[in-house]
């Protein structure tokens, strides 16, 4: 009687079992789309860290001298990267890591041929660029619908890891809308994650559904070891659509803003808050004069629905508005002391990154600074009035040789205090040059002067 038992469990476990008749074949998919995926290299020479310049800055003029003699010759960097054409006309999309600072870019297909690329816009919040080639009638690819994706779906990605051409790796969806906050704490993009095998070299390359369809364009990885541990992430098809339109057509692109610093809610601060359970994003401050402020949400307030999209978590709210265009008038939800509040918020829009890529490349302005308004809430944490804080500090620029670095909060120049942008820039258009100049900033809570000095 056992024997008959375990030859029948034999018996019924066997033709349950994965036959390979069952698992997707992905060789016609692979042939029909390689074609149209790119490897990129690209040649870009390594700058100099702020701090380097800074430290070189405080050395007498004889040391300075003596340490530039003695330096090597700045080695050019080379990366490499994947890219697809989405236009048979030679338009290519990749990650802006990829092309980030490139004073060359190569473009070469599954052919061998090749062709040098220009880039028609960068984007650093969604990591997507648009690239140009002269070429026409090229293969491309097309983007799948932005709602088909599924968890558990099988994906396949084509790009060129280590450098190796067109490899091609599988796997499924093992989430969507992921939130990986930038060093920057910026949260624009509700990623993919696959257990595709993704290493150095496929960023930028497709991420294909079964119909052979592009879903996501690979991005990033985590991994403790540098190579592929089976967490992957992909930038959606909706995100790239939006971005591929604006830089076409601008070369820049525009995101909705509310301005707001938001955080999740918990089990308990939900129950202390009166809502039905974790949900939304805590508003922790409003912007001063901000799309918030100016449509009634305050500090304190628990917002759960934005344009009839349900705020699940804090990091939806992000994903959902910087999609909506500026000037869009949106319902929104809130939870205001125990009780749901409708209101009604015109989206303000967000900085266009290239904005801040042109003043990097500009060098920021006299000081080679860029400054914003500082809120409210900080102002009160620092115990001062007023103040202008530093959102960028181009490198070599006197702000730079003087120390001053990003975030610090500036009050006061020569004898000026700072109030606002307008009177910042009649004082930067007045400031003397070939003579040093005082400025008082605040640093962590502490308050510092400096001189800043601009070139005759």
């Amino acid at each position: 009687m056992f024997k008959k038992l375990i030859l029948f469990a034999f018996i019924v476990v066997f033709p349950a079992s994965v036959s390979s008749s069952s698992l997707p074949d992905f060789s016609e998919l692979v042939e029909d789309a390689a074609p149209a995926v790119v490897k990129i290299n690209t040649v870009s020479t390594p700058k100099r860290s702020q701090t380097q310049d800074r430290r070189q800055g405080q050395l007498p003029e004889i040391f300075r001298d003596l340490l530039n003699r003695n330096q090597r010759p700045t080695r050019p960097s080379r990366t490499m990267g994947s890219g697809f054409v989405i236009d048979q006309n030679g338009f290519i999309l990749t990650n802006h890591h990829v092309v980030d600072g490139a004073e060359e870019i190569q473009v070469q297909f599954s052919d061998r041929s090749e062709y040098s690329a220009t880039i028609v816009g960068s984007d650093r919040r969604s990591d997507l660029a648009l690239l140009k080639i002269e070429a026409e009638n090229l293969p491309s690819l097309d983007f799948a619908d932005a709602d088909t994706i599924k968890v558990g779906s099988w994906v396949l990605a084509i790009g060129s890891p280590f450098g190796l051409d067109y490899s091609v790796t599988a796997g499924i969806v093992s989430a969507i809308g992921r939130s990986l906050p930038t060093e920057r704490g910026e949260n624009y993009v509700p990623f993919i994650q696959t257990d595709v095998a993704i290493n150095r070299g496929n960023s930028g390359g497709p991420l294909f559904n079964l119909d052979g369809k592009v879903v996501g364009i690979n991005s990033q990885i985590y991994s403790p070891t540098g190579g592929s541990v089976g967490l992957s992430f992909s930038i959606p098809v909706s995100i790239a659509k939006n971005v591929v339109s604006q830089l076409r057509s601008s070369g820049k692109v525009t995101r909705g803003y509310f301005g707001v610093a938001i955080t999740d809610v918990n089990k308990d601060l939900a129950l202390a808050l009166g809502l039905p359970g974790p949900m939304g994003a805590a508003v922790s401050n409003v912007t001063a004069n901000s799309a918030a402020e100016k449509g009634g949400i305050l500090d304190g307030d628990i917002i759960v629905e934005v344009d009839n999209q349900s705020i699940l978590r804090s990091g939806d709210l992000p994903h959902i508005v910087g999609l909506i265009a500026p000037g869009t008038k949106v319902p929104v939800e809130v939870y205001r002391k125990g009780k749901v509040k409708k209101l009604s918020v015109v989206v303000g829009a967000l900085d266009a990154d290239d904005d801040i890529l042109a003043s990097s490349s500009r060098g920021g302005d006299r000081l080679g600074l860029s400054l914003e308004e500082v809120s409210q809430r900080e102002l009160r944490a620092l115990r001062i009035r007023q103040g202008l804080k530093i959102s960028f500090v181009a490198d070599g620029s006197p702000a730079s040789i003087a120390g001053l670095a990003l975030d610090d909060v500036i009050v006061q120049i020569g004898y000026s205090s700072l109030e606002d942008l307008d009177e910042y820039q009649d004082i930067l258009d007045n400031l003397p040059e070939g003579s040093p100049i005082a400025i008082r900033f605040y640093r962590d809570g502490q308050a510092y002067f400096t001189t800043v000095e601009i070139e005759n």
